[in-house]
């Protein structure tokens, strides 16, 4: 059967043995978190952000994925963390100046050199390639190698001075035992965020009831006691005051035509202390006044009619 021409095949070839561990390239797997996106598998480009697992990610990536959480992206298990946009940190990275990208390789004939990265440690200068440990500062987003978080012991950022405690460190891309570390702290963080809510809300309700209660029902210091004959006088006292105040008001708004009255009964204008050119503006006044033998029998002559 077959081996026609004089071949022999060979025992391997009839053989079938147990299939060899594909190794995956070392080279390759630290070129893919360090420079593409987890969640999109795209190149990495500002504005680059981080979530509490320290993982790298492009925010325009994340905030798609949080608008369209579909169950077709295979790729959303490494976000499935990420419940809304403040659980991830914007980075705030240095840039190599010896890093030239795609710049100098415009033929597709120039080595590339995987121990060049695109960031730096602007404490020590390490580039930010995979071969060292980096992490972050959750509270205000700067990225620094962990041996200048070592050698440099402080409490403060090294770049904007922002206080920092050791929950905040995060390492970016660590190993399976810094991510469990790192995943029992997010757990711990997020149920004290919860805890602190829950106690907030009922503490809420009550300053919001206490105004309510203390405007309908006033307490016993409020509530004024006196003699009957004492506020009847208070009483009257604020009504006089009450009513002259009003009166001026009154007083400006209608002018001189509008005066108001003293009395309950009502003056007319002849009665008045005006001048005698003010009082001939009105029909009361004398002049105004004329017999019928003066005026016209089918039409006036004037604007009054009588």
């Amino acid at each position: 059967m077959g081996c026609d021409g004089g071949t022999i095949p060979k025992r391997h070839e009839l053989v079938k043995g147990p299939k060899k561990v594909e190794k995956v390239d070392k080279d390759a797997e630290l070129v893919a978190q360090w420079n593409y996106c987890t969640l999109s598998q795209e190149i990495l480009r500002r504005p680059i952000v981080a979530c509490e697992l320290g993982r790298l990610y492009n925010k325009d990536a994340v905030i798609e994925f949080l608008l369209d959480k579909s169950s077709e992206k295979a790729l959303g298990k490494a976000a499935s963390h990420i419940k809304s946009i403040k659980n991830v940190t914007e980075l705030r990275l240095s840039d190599n100046p010896a890093w030239e990208g795609d710049r100098g390789n415009t033929k597709g004939d120039k080595h590339d050199d995987l121990q060049r990265a695109r960031f730096t440690c602007p404490v020590v200068g390490l580039e930010m390639n995979g071969r060292h440990r980096f992490c972050f500062l959750r509270c205000c987003g700067c990225v620094f190698s962990e041996r200048a978080l070592k050698e440099i012991k402080a409490e403060v950022c090294h770049t904007c001075g922002a206080a920092f405690q050791e929950d905040d460190v995060i390492v970016l891309n660590g190993t399976k035992e810094d991510v469990e570390t790192l995943k029992r702290r997010m757990e711990e963080r997020r149920l004290r965020a919860k805890l602190g809510k829950k106690a907030k809300k009922p503490k809420a309700a009550e300053s919001v009831s206490k105004p309510g209660v203390s405007e309908e029902s006033p307490g016993p210091s409020k509530i004024k006691t006196g003699k009957p004959e004492e506020t009847s006088l208070d009483s009257r006292e604020k009504k006089a005051s009450s009513a002259p105040k009003s009166a001026a008001a009154n007083g400006s708004s209608f002018g001189k035509v509008g005066k108001p009255l003293c009395g309950t009964t009502k003056r007319s204008i002849a009665e008045s202390e005006e001048s005698e050119a003010y009082k001939s503006l009105f029909t009361t006044h004398s002049s105004a006044k004329r017999s019928k033998e003066e005026s016209a029998h089918w039409v006036t002559h004037t604007s009054y009619c009588f």
